[in-house]
């Protein structure tokens, strides 16, 4: 087991990685304040991991309930939380109560809000079961529902007690997840870490072949990027901003095909290719910059091209954005591979009006 640290004072939290945290009761046990937890997973986690994780809990003398919810992206809306409101009302939890997310990113977004909101704010931990949370949405506090104008604009600040990442769930994670997972891995080299992102190009295969060290070592540099940025940005009013790289463009194409048809790191792999394509158009990167930011992608199994929503639609679902500043849309740009910075209205790093007309009606696929 490999342990880091969120740093952010008296609100600090580990970040334990390795294989067979779900049967570790005593990792979980100082972080609760009472013998008393609510596990929420779904319907595809739930049969594969929440009984043994239950008897984890319960052979330590803890009391445990559960909330199973639906599986994926479309579920991620108030109808869902509400779910998560009725158990715990249901079976009277206490603000005292600790509800533990047992899932991908969809449960521990949905997870984090309700324990932010029940009853004021109850403690919450995060057990992530896929590599993209396990690389990105478990970590931060970050918590949300999706709207159907807008992904993720619906949520709050809210940070865990402890993230567990047990590596062996990945055993049982479909290869279109596995994939989604790295285009969050692959962005930590994109903005701030060039030798990690030489490091991925040398090791893709042996991550696409579930190779335990490779991902071990993938899913601890990625936690220190993020853990790093969390610690000196929380509330992502400066630098955090650039983990959202690819992201505006991303989540347009999710909102725009409909929830859950585009994956969420299917929808980052392409929104970055648009974000490279619009840096290129700028004169910041050059074409062989692109092609490697490509070649990279292509090999995790990610798309490199992005659907043709159109300008228009394209603008609208851009407009309703959280990094939207005196109503000008913000974008991850590159100065280079391994260094981003995030345009600003009225500033020498805006973006090029035309060139963003340009990347939406060129660099998107017309079949």
């Amino acid at each position: 087991m490999q342990t880091l640290t969120v740093e952010l004072g008296d609100r600090a939290y580990p970040i334990h990685i390795g294989p067979g945290l779900l049967d570790r009761a005593d990792l979980v046990l100082p972080h609760l304040i009472q013998k008393r937890a609510v596990i929420v997973t779904n319907t595809t986690v739930g049969p594969l991991y929440l009984e043994r994780f239950s008897q984890t809990l319960k052979n330590a003398g803890m009391q445990v309930d559960s909330v199973v919810l639906p599986d994926g992206e479309a579920y991620k809306n108030w109808e869902t939380l509400n779910l998560i409101f009725d158990a715990l009302l249901t079976q009277r939890a206490e603000r005292k109560t600790t509800l533990i997310a047992l899932g991908g990113g969809v449960i521990g977004d949905l997870t984090g809000f309700a324990a932010a909101s029940y009853q004021r704010g109850m403690p919450f931990i995060q057990i992530p079961t896929t590599l993209l949370a396990q690389v990105d949405s478990s970590v931060g506090g970050k918590t949300g529902i999706n709207h159907p104008l807008g992904k993720n604009m619906i949520g709050a600040f809210y940070q865990p007690q402890l993230v567990l990442a047990d590596t062996e769930t990945l055993n049982t994670l479909p290869a279109r997840e596995l994939s989604a997972g790295l285009a969050e891995v692959i962005k930590y080299g994109l903005i701030r870490d060039l030798p990690f992102l030489e490091w991925l190009e040398a090791n893709m295969e042996a991550l696409m072949a579930r190779d335990t060290t490779a991902l071990t070592y993938a899913i601890r540099r990625s936690c220190e990027n993020k853990a790093e940025v969390v610690a000196a940005d929380e509330r992502e009013s400066g630098q955090r901003a650039l983990l959202n790289l690819g992201h505006t463009f991303g989540h347009a194409i999710e909102t725009g095909m409909g929830y859950g048809n585009w994956l969420h790191g299917e929808g980052v792999s392409a929104g970055t290719m648009l974000a490279a394509d619009l840096s290129r158009r700028m004169g910041l990167i050059s074409t062989a910059d692109v092609e490697r930011i490509a070649a990279l992608f292509h090999r995790a199994g990610l798309p490199v091209v992005a659907p043709d929503l159109g300008y228009d639609a394209y603008m609208d679902y851009m407009g309703v954005d959280k990094k939207v500043e005196a109503g000008r849309i913000r974008f991850v740009l590159f100065k280079q591979l391994g260094e981003a910075f995030v345009s600003g209205p009225g500033t020498p790093n805006d973006y090029d009006p035309d060139a963003l007309r340009a990347t939406l009606t060129e660099a998107v696929s017309k079949s």
